[in-house]
């Protein structure tokens, strides 16, 4: 065993496989497919293990979904669709899950996905794991599968004791890997890979990471999925105002920090929310040296 692996954290892998990944959302006008082709085209140039494409909770772009993966994978990048069971059936996730398999398609990303308000009729599934077990009856070892880790805690988790558990039980179901909800505090992710650690939990978690391009922006994302801006940065944000030039720049800074140091402490990869923007995401990917 070399020196590197011998040094690995629990769930980390030796830098020469680390995983650098990239994700997209499904455009819904005409103009927003073309400028994100334009990004990808940019962003291709970076080498990236694969692009993952988010799902809309009951199905709500699941076309725009696989029609964007299959471009990418023409483009000659693999695409990992997101898939969700909110509001879903045995029946048609079957169907979607068989529909994937028919043109190849062996990386998914499954989540439970958001609840809508109002009276919504969630389906058969309420949980995440459910979905990966499902996956694993229906398809067997077909798709590598992805699952959401939360270092900060799901908002709608009673603890994070019961955050963890949950974890588990999706990793228990099947699954493989892990990406997480971004953050902005390196020791949540780590303190959290070690909690998976102590319960047995070795699969890699990926850090997932979000640029900054606007404070209003980012605060309603965190507001909405829990995730916590620190205090330092939110007054840093806030003291700039409309200064947008100084924002991203202040932003670039932070988040290439903290991928450096999520990189020098053995993660195993990133994983960036695009916002199918090329600009930061290629700045934070060049300034880091990252090889795809």
């Amino acid at each position: 065993m070399s020196d590197d692996a011998t040094r690995l954290r629990p769930g980390e892998v030796p830098t020469n496989r680390r995983a650098y990944s990239l994700e997209f959302f499904p455009p819904r006008t005409p103009e927003g497919v073309e400028k994100l082709r334009a990004a990808r085209r940019q962003l291709a140039q970076l080498g990236p293990a694969f692009c993952s494409v988010t799902f809309g909770a009951g199905g709500s772009t699941r076309e725009g979904t696989l029609e964007t993966v299959l471009e990418i994978r023409a483009e000659g990048v693999p695409a990992a669709p997101h898939i969700s069971c909110i509001g879903s059936t045995r029946a048609n996730l079957a169907e979607v899950l068989a529909q994937y398999r028919g043109h190849g398609i062996r990386h998914l990303v499954a989540l439970r996905g958001d609840m809508p308000s109002g009276t919504f009729d969630a389906g058969e599934f309420r949980h995440a794991n459910e979905l990966v077990a499902f996956i694993r009856e229906v398809s067997g070892d077909w798709f590598h599968i992805d699952v959401a880790a939360y270092p900060e805690m799901h908002p709608q988790a009673g603890s994070p004791q019961a955050d963890l558990a949950n974890f588990k039980r999706k990793v228990d179901a099947g699954a493989d890997s892990a990406i997480t909800q971004y953050f902005f505090n390196a020791d949540a992710y780590f303190r959290f890979v070690d909690d998976c650690d102590a319960m047995g939990v070795r699969i890699p978690i990926v850090p997932g990471i979000m640029p900054i391009a606007s404070a209003s922006k980012l605060g309603r994302f965190s507001d909405a999925c829990g995730a916590e801006i620190p205090r330092w940065i939110r007054r840093r944000l806030e003291g700039y105002g409309d200064d947008v030039a100084s924002i991203r720049a202040f932003g670039l800074d932070v988040v290439t920090d903290l991928c450096a140091k999520l990189i020098a402490r053995g993660a195993p990869g990133l994983h960036f929310y695009t916002l199918n923007q090329a600009s930061l995401t290629s700045t934070i990917w060049q300034r880091l040296g990252l090889q795809g």
